[in-house]
């Protein structure tokens, strides 16, 4: 067989073609926000963003910090959940005058509304500091739960439910396990909640902003040290076991919860939903991951970037099909 690589033509985003067989990657386009679009700010979250409307339809564009990586790790999370069949909102690459970012299409439907989960605990413990977003050891795994498991909380709109995953709280699982997959640690109250329509109906809000995931803001130097190091103290192995949910175990800890004892709590609530969500884990290739890091164009990610965030996926997998093991 003759040798197989990659060739990608950024003008168009295709291959191009040469004597040798290529595998071919399509690069992701990148938007182009209008300069003109009405500058409706957000309120919620730390990066600049503000909603606009393209094609009749309400987009938010999402500002990426210099030098943070958070638009291509906002893209390839996006894409990792496309693979998982997991519910969540679509991000793509864009600029807006000259600044890079993300957009992503409203998930809402007219008529209903999003209600965040600060919003939701708040009304069960008096006192819930509703306006801090890290650090908030009263936004607990069991609280957040509670409501997740509520019987009148269906899974997310035009979810298709299979035997295993019939509930909200069995989709809640499937986010857990995609954070602890890809060393997301932005989950806090306001990046989960619960849609309700104009009908009076309450799903599941699909799963969005992962942009603090995949090592995004490591240095190229950092990443390299890891990845080549010898020394179990600073390999990659102990570099995800770092990785911490926005969930505690209880109001009096301190720290978080790992991102991977999160998704174990949850699975030992709901095993089953576990089990399936872990099964399409293990029957990714790793060439349809390892893709979608191959299609971030060159100019917003490293090498060491897509080797390093690559590895995190591959050691965390380990870990979870271990989990896989033991619910077995």
């Amino acid at each position: 067989m003759g040798e197989v690589r990659t060739s990608r033509d950024p003008g168009t985003g295709y291959c191009a073609l040469d004597r040798l067989p290529v595998t071919c990657v399509r690069v992701y386009q990148i938007a182009q926000v209008p300069d003109d679009v009405p500058d409706l700010p957000e309120q919620l979250g730390t990066r600049p963003k503000f909603w606009f409307l393209k094609n009749r339809q309400n987009f938010l564009f999402k500002e990426a910090r210099s030098g943070t990586g958070e638009d291509w790790s906002e893209k390839t999370s996006s894409e990792l959940a496309t693979l998982l069949d997991l519910p969540h909102a679509t991000y793509d690459l864009a600029v807006w005058r000259r600044k890079r970012g993300v957009i992503t299409p409203s998930f809402v439907p007219e008529g209903a509304s999003l209600v965040h989960g600060n919003e939701l605990i708040a009304r069960l413990v008096k006192g819930y500091e509703v306006s801090a977003t890290f650090r908030t050891s009263q936004h607990t795994i069991g609280r957040v739960f509670t409501f997740v498991s509520l019987p009148v909380v269906g899974p997310p709109l035009d979810f298709t439910t299979t035997p295993g995953l019939r509930s909200g709280a069995d989709v809640f699982v499937g986010y857990l396990m995609l954070d602890a997959w890809i060393a997301n640690q932005d989950r806090h109250h306001e990046n989960w909640g619960l849609v309700r329509t104009e009908e009076g109906n309450i799903h599941l809000a699909p799963s969005y902003d992962h942009a603090s995931s995949l090592g995004r803001n490591e240095m190229d130097a950092k990443r390299r040290a890891r990845l080549d190091s010898r020394d179990p103290a600073h390999s990659m192995l102990a570099y995800v076991a770092r990785a911490r949910s926005a969930f505690y175990s209880g109001v009096s800890d301190r720290r978080p919860l790992p991102c991977i004892d999160a998704f174990r709590w949850a699975a030992s609530k709901r095993p089953g939903a576990a089990r399936e969500w872990l099964d399409r884990l293990a029957n990714l290739e790793t060439g349809s991951v390892t893709r979608v890091f191959q299609s971030i164009p060159d100019a917003l990610i490293t090498e060491a970037g897509r080797e390093f965030a690559l590895s995190i996926l591959s050691h965390n997998k380990q870990r979870l099909m271990k989990t896989r093991e033991e619910l077995s």
